[in-house]
This record gives structure tokens, C-alpha cells and sequence, in this order.
């Protein structure tokens, strides 16, 4: 009875991608989901790597400016009248970590088709409209944009619950406010730890499941298990790489967002080659 136990789990674990890996790795997988590899800070670099080189190789700068200008404008043009938006700007360039996939589906295409060999012209981007996993992308998209804007009411709530109504009436004031005075670091601590667990959140449903919708035909479901699964076989090295996504949009932001043009494409491309690391790219599923 105990040799047949010990062949019938070798089966499983080699048969069955997921069934080899401790609760909840296991609890979450299904039969015929692609096998999660683990893997380390080389393969971070790696990705980063050849993230950088699909940029080079793919400029794709102009498109994000093009989303990036018109919101650094509609935040200059409000603070013009006043500075009651002031305490949603952190909350507003921290969600781009929360919507970031969403914006990068295009950039995931396009290394797609570069690893292919296909034309990864920039306008290729759109072929991604065309995926037979559309609809999966829609609806992953949709619950992101609900996350991000469930992130920004949170924000705002802090905001009012420690320091009230108060709106500054110059930016001095509100960096002195928020600075220099008990209720304003109480309110950097907070909202940081609150929005690190919307981080995290994201960061797990969506690591891969979003370069997995664009490369193959799977639910939705099935993208966000695949996800979490990579996440729990590689927890130290997902932290790495979140803390590097982190830090990465917070030196694309300084310049007026307008580093975000050179920052998210890169980030973008390289979570493509982390997608590849991490899920076996030879699996038909």
C-alpha cells in the first residue's frame, strides 16, 4: 500500500504541473494549467535584460507620452485653480503600478512577436485588440480598473479621516502639512501600508496572467491561478521584482511623469521575459 501511495503522487507530481507544489499552490491548480518553474534574482536580471534590449530595438516612447502628457496637463491646468488635487497626486502615479498591466498589453504582443521572429513593428501593438482571449483581457482589465479606483477612494478617505477637509493653499504649505507634523507622517504611514497591500494584491493576479492572455487562449481564471502559483513558488524573487517595479515608477514619475514614456515600456517588455522564465513556453494548454 505504501509503494502504491509513493507511485500513484511520482505520477501525479509528474504528470499534473501544480500537484508537486505545497498547499496552496496545489489547492488552487487544475488539471491541464501550464506548469509553474521556479526561478531566481539571474532570471530577474535576464528579463530585465532583454526587456531593455525589446525597447531598444522597439521604440515605443511616443505612445505613452501620448498618455502621459495629457495627464501631467489635466494636473497642471487643475493646480492652476487650486491645490485640492494636491493629495491624489501620489495616489494617482502609485496606481500606475495597479493599471500597469493593462497599459503594457500591447508591449507584450510586441515582444511576442519579436521572439517569433514576426514583424514587432510599433502599430503591431494592436493586433493584441484581435487576441482570441479578448474577452478574458477585458474582464481581468476591468477588475485592475476597479482595484484602482477602489485604491483612489481609499486615498482619499485616509486623507479626510486624519488631517479632515483641510485643502492647502500653496504646495509649500501642504509639504510642510504632510512633512512636518504628526498627523501628516501618520498619513504617509498609513496610506503607504495600505496601498503596499493593493500592491501586492495586483502584483499576484497579475504577474503573469496578463502576458499569458496575449500568448495563449485561457480563461481568465486560469491566467490568475497560473498567477498566483508563480507568485507562491517564488516569493522572494516576485518581491525583488515588485520592489524594482516600485522603485522603478517612482524615478520615471519625478520628471513630471514624463520619465513614465521610457519607464513603463521597459517594465512592460521585461515582465513579458519574466512570463517566459516562469511558465513553460512549450505547454499547450
Amino acid at each position: 500500500m505504501v509503494n502504491e501511495n509513493a507511485d500513484t503522487n511520482a505520477y501525479l507530481s509528474h504528470s499534473h504541473p501544480g500537484v508537486e507544489l505545497r498547499w496552496p499552490a496545489s489547492a488552487i491548480w487544475r488539471p491541464g494549467e501550464p506548469t509553474v518553474s521556479k526561478i531566481g534574482l539571474a532570471d530577474l536580471r535576464d528579463a530585465i535584460a532583454k526587456g531593455i534590449d525589446d525597447f531598444k530595438a522597439i521604440p515605443s516612447h511616443a505612445i505613452f507620452l501620448i498618455i502621459v502628457y495629457p495627464i501631467v496637463g489635466l494636473i497642471l491646468f487643475r493646480l492652476t485653480f487650486g491645490y485640492d488635487m494636491l493629495p491624489l497626486i501620489f495616489p494617482l502615479i502609485a496606481g500606475f503600478a495597479l493599471i500597469g498591466p493593462v497599459a503594457s498589453l500591447g508591449l507584450y504582443e510586441l515582444s511576442r512577436r519579436r521572439e517569433k521572429g514576426l514583424d514587432a513593428s510599433a502599430w503591431h501593438a494592436f493586433d493584441v485588440l484581435r487576441s482570441p482571449s479578448i474577452g478574458a483581457i477585458a474582464r481581468l482589465g476591468l477588475l485592475l480598473l476597479v482595484i484602482f479606483f477602489t485604491w483612489l477612494v481609499v486615498a482619499q478617505a485616509m486623507y479626510v479621516g486624519i488631517l479632515g477637509k483641510w485643502v492647502p493653499v500653496s504646495l509649500e504649505e501642504f509639504a510642510h502639512r504632510i512633512l512636518a507634523t504628526p498627523a501628516g507622517w501618520q498619513l504617509i504611514i498609513v496610506g503607504n501600508v495600505c496601498g503596499f497591500l493593493f500592491a501586492v494584491l495586483v502584483l499576484v493576479i497579475s504577474v503573469v496572467s496578463f502576458p499569458m492572455l496575449v500568448d495563449r487562449n485561457v480563461g481568465a481564471a486560469t491566467a490568475v491561478r497560473t498567477s498566483v502559483r508563480a507568485v507562491l513558488a517564488n516569493p522572494m524573487t516576485m518581491a525583488m521584482w515588485g520592489l524594482f517595479v516600485a522603485a522603478a515608477l517612482v524615478i520615471g514619475s519625478l520628471p513630471l511623469l514624463v520619465g513614465l514614456a521610457i519607464v513603463l515600456p521597459i517594465l512592460g517588455h521585461s515582465t513579458w521575459h519574466l512570463y517566459r522564465k516562469v511558465v513553460s513556453a512549450d505547454e499547450v494548454i
